[in-house]
């Protein structure tokens, strides 16, 4: 008997084997191949009309298109600080700031970005104090803010273009909101109101699994007290939604202004829906950046909002470059320069006296004076 034969059965093992259906991604790939060489060859004149456009546009509507993107990421960080402040953790607006930039050039360019962004603003606020529990709480609470700004930008949106026959769909967006509220308030504030449902849950949960009911029990009643931590007030939390809601208010503005700056002068409202709906979808991760996903409802709904076909792609082109290109450059500088050093710091270690400390390029981190020679 030869020797290689275990040998050659564990390579032909650890070889994958095809699925059945392996074929069927590579078919998936090729007709969205086919299909957009075949939409380029039927715009090219167009594309072509639209990059001159991009070429000859007004710059100043250029920069106030820039600005308002900028305005827009300035908003992130001001939902993020008035949320932690309330949980008693303060941090400074540069700090927040270069956060949120390097986190949205991870969310936007990598795939798998929202799950990366999410997973290092989650460690950055970590590092700034906040326990496990408020950090995960600022996420889930910055989002649900966003979710229904988005919702109200729609609505208005499509109200201002005679939507407002059908007011049913804005009376459930506010009911929604309201509940918002009111839960927040709740679990914020009052965190006790919701322990004996906790616990009530938690022991028919222990039922089903066969275990004694108080398992886990003392990590439930953990987590309440560091949520006690956090005193979102009425004030606060108007804050936080008002920020939510500049945030897109100045995005739309961004694509605004990038209209202008092709020399159109669109609908408000249809520019609002337009970008709504392009934002929606966008959110599906199915392309780093929403990459060709935004820019097939965008165009469209420009279009629709009084723009000529090559009009649209211009602005679409300008918004593209300044609110994604031009912004994660940005981030990835920032990430450079502020936070590639810092894979190497655990937020939950303790801190080890005997050992020197890390250099940090934070300017504000604390630094030992060197011994006198």
């Amino acid at each position: 008997m030869s020797h290689d034969a275990p040998a050659s059965d564990a390579r032909s093992q650890e070889r994958p084997t095809r699925g059945k259906y392996w074929w069927l991604r590579w078919a998936i790939i090729g007709v969205a191949a086919v299909v957009l060489a075949a939409e380029l060859t039927l715009v090219w004149d167009q594309l072509a009309k639209a990059w001159k456009s991009v070429y000859s546009a007004n710059w100043w509507w250029v920069l106030a298109a820039i600005v308002a993107a900028m305005s827009s990421m300035h908003s992130f960080a001001q939902i993020q600080r008035t949320l932690l402040r309330s949980a008693g953790v303060k941090v400074k607006q540069w700090r927040s700031e270069a956060a949120f930039y390097a986190g949205n050039a991870l969310s936007t360019t990598l795939p798998g970005g929202p799950v990366l962004s999410a997973t290092f603003i989650y460690r950055q606020q970590r590092i700034w104090g906040a326990s496990p529990v408020v950090a995960s709480w600022q996420l889930v609470m910055s989002g649900a803010l966003q979710v229904v700004g988005l919702a109200l930008i729609g609505l208005g949106g499509a109200f201002m273009l005679g939507a407002s026959k059908n007011p049913l769909s804005l009376i459930f967006s506010l009911g929604g909101f309201l509940v918002l509220i009111v839960l927040a308030q709740a679990v914020a504030t009052r965190p006790e109101l919701i322990d004996g449902i906790g616990v009530r849950l938690l022991s028919w949960f222990n039922s089903v699994r066969g275990k004694p009911s108080d398992t886990g029990l003392t990590k439930w009643r953990e987590t309440l007290s560091q949520l006690e931590s956090v005193s979102l007030s009425r004030r606060e939390l108007g804050e936080a939604f008002g920020w939510s809601l500049f945030n897109w208010i100045a995005d739309v503005g961004c694509l605004l202004f990038a209209c202008y700056a092709t020399g159109a002068h669109p609908s408000l409202a249809g520019v609002t829906v337009a970008y709504a709906a392009a934002r929606a979808v966008g959110s599906i991760p199915l392309m780093p950046g929403g990459l060709l996903v935004v820019e097939a409802v965008l165009v469209p709904g420009l279009v629709t909002s009084g723009m000529t076909l090559a009009s649209a792609i211009s602005a679409m082109l300008i918004y593209r470059l300044v609110s994604w290109i031009f912004i994660s450059a940005i981030g990835w500088v920032v990430f450079f320069f502020m936070f590639r050093t810092e894979k190497d710091i655990d937020p939950d270690a303790t801190v080890d006296s005997t050992q020197p400390p890390q250099f940090s390029p934070d300017p504000e981190a604390p630094h030992d004076p060197e011994p006198e020679t």
